[in-house]
């Protein structure tokens, strides 16, 4: 009976976790949406047009996504302890999907990505309208120039929305907004140069993705339920589970099928991105080089060279010991066990993207 009581008692405290992260999630949701709504109704006042911006942020908010930021975020923040009745938890987590909105909409243009989450991306839908219109000058880059005003306006509401957070999150905040843009500097770089170097690759996907995604929004969390004591756990947690996260991107990138992702497949290969996956490939067969980088190549033979590599098997291995050692680091973190096991089950998700 005593053990019957123990389960009971354990699955309703993880149920109530569950459903208080629910809770903050769709506040978050009801934030972002009351923001911009609220800034349109202040721009279309003066100036109908003044109003697209927020609308080509408003389209990207309705169109889904993951929420993985805040998610982790408010996870971060309740597993400290956190109260769930503090709307300060809520605008840190409105502030990191809207820093990702900007991220996104920056990334589809240095990616030349035609489509984000089945819908066309911000720079070629107004690529298109230039186009259609005749209007003056060229359309790539006017479209190109409203993409990079609507993510930059994305960044503006981000720190109005952190500004409302707990200033004891601010300091972690700051270090995840400039490590992104470090991050992605690297990236562009890294497939300029388009070199064997895994060791470059790795560090690229934890600075960009891995602590971006993972680790800053849980300390963040942490921080603004002013316990800053689980930095260490979550920055083990989070490094490890953050690059598990990137590679299945990367292995989605190339095996994927773009109608369950929302854009298309193949862009590492064509934008010459040197992940982990490539690297690792082309350190063992040289013609994978070529078969990116010279013309008249299709994505599907690079596909099955790589599967010959033997590469993509070695990645889920990868990616399976990086979730055990996530895993390892949060089952010793000071949290309630309630947490411990959510944590355990969030990294699963976002490692295998299974519900």
């Amino acid at each position: 009976m005593t053990s019957d009581m123990t389960t009971d008692t354990g699955q309703e405290a993880a149920d109530s976790a569950r459903h208080t992260s629910t809770v903050l999630l769709q506040r978050v949701e009801d934030r972002l949406r009351s923001l911009l709504a609220g800034e349109r109704d202040v721009w279309a006042g003066v100036e109908e047009r003044a109003a697209v911006p927020i609308d080509a942020l408003s389209e990207l908010i309705a169109s889904g996504g993951k929420r993985i930021r805040p998610a982790f975020c408010i996870a971060g923040y309740l597993a400290a302890g956190g109260d769930p009745d503090d709307p300060g938890i809520v605008a840190a987590g409105a502030a990191l999907e809207m820093l990702h909105l900007s991220a996104l909409v920056h990334d589809d243009v240095l990616d030349d990505s035609s489509q984000r989450r089945g819908l066309p991306t911000v720079h070629t839908k107004y690529t298109a309208l230039h186009d259609s219109r005749g209007w003056q000058g060229e359309p790539r880059r006017y479209g190109e120039g409203v993409a990079i005003l609507v993510g930059d306006l994305a960044l503006v509401y981000s720190g109005e929305l952190m500004s409302e957070a707990p200033a004891s999150a601010v300091p972690e905040w700051n270090k995840l907004r400039s490590e992104v843009m470090i991050g992605q500097y690297m990236d562009v770089h890294a497939a300029a140069e388009f070199s064997v170097d895994p060791r470059l690759s790795r560090l690229i996907a934890k600075i960009k993705s891995g602590r971006y995604t993972i680790h800053r929004p849980l300390v963040v969390g942490a921080n603004a339920a002013g316990r800053n004591d689980l930095a260490p756990a979550f920055e083990e947690y989070g490094e490890a589970v953050g690059e598990a996260f990137q590679l299945r991107d990367d292995l989605l990138d190339a095996f994927g099928d773009s109608a369950d992702t929302g854009k298309p497949t193949g862009l590492d290969f064509t934008q010459h991105k040197m992940t982990l996956l490539l690297g690792w490939a082309m350190q063992r067969d040289e013609r994978i080089h070529s078969l990116i980088t010279e013309p008249g190549h299709t994505p599907d033979e690079v596909r099955r060279r790589l599967v010959d590599t033997g590469v993509p098997a070695d990645v889920e291995k990868h990616i399976d010991g990086l979730v055990e050692r996530g895993c390892k680091a949060i089952a010793d973190a000071p949290v309630d066990q309630v947490w411990r096991n959510e944590l355990t089950a969030m990294a699963r998700r976002v490692a295998y993207r299974n519900a």
